[in-house]
């Protein structure tokens, strides 16, 4: 079976479907916006201080010969970013909006699947917002239309998210995701409905799409991998300090910083707090003044965010609804335990009380309780920690990768002897 991947900004599970592909010579094309080998001109670029950040777009160089690719919309994107010339990337309006840059590569993606069909394309593989005109072009072909849905489904973030533009009014302007027009959310609905079938990384996003009105395809939940485990963690007693909590996430009430900082605020004398993330909007004031009694750190590059992870004792991502949360098996690998909420992929990774905590979302009881537990008994970081990398060493993300394939294979193979 032969698959085009399409994905404009290429992250972590999208780069380890390649090399699943790559691995299972299934690999057609891959189709990015920025794609950085050595000896090109992006790659002379990013030894530039103004571009360095191009060095994260550099690729595998053994992809070059699949790899398409068509950079302007995303170095705009990228350039307006850094420069701060924020109408270029406005929300839905910018011509460098994060909209119009999956929008123009959805466009390039589907006026190229005509003659790759002639060439034996059996199937492509693209993600929600960037994959509507691809997918109408697919069906007229014939070509298998696989969905990545990397988030939960927008009608259900709306309802649960709803909540708490009720119940904490200081924290809804965190809440950007209800700024996306109708359009918008139209064309996502699309895009589920030419589906084939359904990839995504959580049983808790399986379940959000119970809100889709229409009817569905095949989904399948695989979870993403972990990093790998390169260290064996050493743990510090927990006698004469304080217990160094950390979250690592963009910092907005979806993630559900207020009850963590609400938990946190009665262990003054007993726990510390790092925040590890960029504000989702500047002009929050119980944001700004949580921040001001806590360690903030407004970025920082990923190796020193897994230093970070090894050099706390516990992560909490007390999130409200998230696809999956790379932080979780981020901070496993690493030997740190988590806290995390059932609207994550925590019941899909963490054994409860065996290598980590699943709370109730929207409970700063609950997390306070975790605290208390773990105050109680401080091995428990150790114990914990060393079965979260235990499981983190059964996962890497060649597994992601090798499992995608497989399910597409035997979906194919299904398809063809009916």
């Amino acid at each position: 079976m032969k698959i085009l991947l399409s994905h404009p900004t290429l992250n972590a599970n999208a780069k380890a479907l390649v090399n699943g592909f790559l691995r299972q010579k299934s690999l057609y094309q891959l189709y990015t916006a920025v794609a950085v080998y050595p000896g090109q001109f992006l790659y002379v670029l990013s030894k530039i201080e103004l571009f360095k950040d191009f060095k994260r777009r550099q690729l595998n160089p053994l992809w070059q010969p699949f790899t398409k690719s068509r950079a302007f919309y995303e170095l705009g994107r990228l350039l307006a970013s850094k420069v701060k010339i924020n109408g270029l990337i406005a929300h839905e309006k910018g011509v460098f909006c994060i909209d119009n840059v999956y929008h123009e590569h959805d466009i390039w993606v589907a006026k190229n699947l005509k003659n790759a069909n002639k060439k034996g394309l059996e199937a492509v593989y693209a993600y929600e917002d960037g994959a509507l005109a691809t997918f109408k072009k697919a069906k007229a072909l014939g070509i298998q239309c696989v969905y990545d849905l990397p988030i939960g489904y927008w009608k259900s973030s709306r309802l649960l998210l709803q909540a708490e533009l009720d119940c904490n009014p200081a924290w809804s302007s965190t809440l950007t995701g209800f700024k996306d027009s109708a359009e918008k959310l139209a064309r996502k609905d699309e895009e589920l409905a030419l589906a084939d079938v359904i990839f995504v990384a959580s049983s808790f996003t399986k379940k959000t799409l119970e809100d889709y009105s229409g009817k569905l395809p095949e989904i399948r939940v695989i979870p993403y991998g972990f990093p790998d485990v390169i260290f064996d963690r050493t743990y510090l007693p927990l006698v004469d300090r304080k217990l160094k909590v950390l979250f690592v996430g963009g910092l907005s009430q979806r993630k559900g910083l207020s009850y963590l900082f609400e938990a946190v605020e009665g262990f003054a004398n007993e726990v510390t707090l790092t925040v590890v993330g960029k504000k989702a909007v500047d002009d929050c004031r119980v944001l700004n003044e949580a921040l001001g009694t806590h360690t903030w750190i407004p970025s920082l590059p990923h190796n020193e965010i897994l230093d970070c992870m090894r050099n706390h004792d516990v992560l909490v991502f007390p999130s409200l609804f998230e696809g999956f949360g790379l932080v979780i098996t981020e901070a496993m690998s690493q030997g740190t335990p988590v806290i995390t909420t059932e609207r994550t992929a925590g019941p899909d990774l963490i054994s409860a009380s065996i290598d980590g905590w699943l709370v109730e979302a929207a409970s700063s009881v609950a997390i306070k309780k975790v605290f208390v537990e773990i105050l109680q008994k401080p091995e428990l970081l150790k114990q914990f920690g060393q079965a979260a990398q235990t499981k983190a060493r059964t996962r890497p993300w060649s597994v992601y990768g090798n499992e995608t394939v497989s399910a597409l294979q035997q979906g194919n193979s299904n398809s063809n002897t009916k």
